[in-house]
């Protein structure tokens, strides 16, 4: 279990393959399957399942998983501050998925409290594109949101965004990417940036339909 955990830390905001995860511990995947689902009902692991498989052809049906507990992946991959400082390539790979991660825990959180139910899920296709998490209503309509671990996000970071807004039409309410800039501004239709603390920090937006291109909300 412990192994299996440290596995899954290491794989944060990806999609888990079980099979090779089994492999790597040396037991069956059936095994690692029943205590992938044991680590599931401790809540101490997330897997957020594939989404729109019936939107196109050949998108991805593997599920990524999460660790619930970003302090706990942390501190299992060992990244500390003086490594993330110290600019490691490696370190920061893991940053980028851990942020994913925390990011990904908190609109989870903030999701369970809407009135009515959502789906939640990810969404890849064969030629890379992705959204790290789709959220949608009972009436079809979606939300969907990147995470980036850079203060800006440049025209190819919405690639994803911008298929999923294309290949739903009026169904899509909005893309953000998230990123650990300060700024909060209009990309393109219904594709926005803005900083993460924007999940927990209140603020007074400018309605989306009257702002720009690259301007501050």
């Amino acid at each position: 279990m412990t192994d299996l955990l440290g596995l899954v830390a290491a794989q944060t905001g990806q999609m888990l393959n079980v099979s090779a995860a089994a492999d790597k511990l040396g037991v069956s995947r059936a095994t690692a399957e029943n205590h992938l689902r044991l680590l599931e009902d401790l809540f101490l692991v997330v897997r957020l399942p594939a989404w729109g498989k019936t939107l196109r052809s050949r998108v991805s049906v593997t599920p990524k998983v999460h660790v619930v507990d970003s302090g706990l992946a942390a501190r299992l991959l060992r990244l500390t501050p003086d490594k993330l400082g110290g600019l490691d390539p490696a370190s920061l790979t893991d940053f980028g998925h851990l942020l994913e991660t925390f990011v990904v825990g908190e609109i989870r959180k903030q999701a369970s409290w809407l009135a009515e139910p959502v789906t939640l899920g990810h969404w890849r296709t064969s030629d890379g594109a992705e959204v790290d998490l789709v959220l949608e209503y009972d009436d079809g309509s979606v939300i969907a949101f990147e995470v980036k671990a850079s203060e800006r996000a440049p025209g190819p970071d919405f690639r994803g965004l911008a298929q999923l807004r294309d290949a739903l039409g009026k169904r899509f309410v909005g893309g953000v990417i998230f990123t650990t800039g300060t700024r909060s501004y209009t990309f393109d239709d219904r594709l926005h940036v803005m900083p993460i603390d924007r999940l927990w920090t209140p603020v007074a937006l400018q309605s989306t339909s009257d702002a720009a291109p690259g301007r501050d909300l």
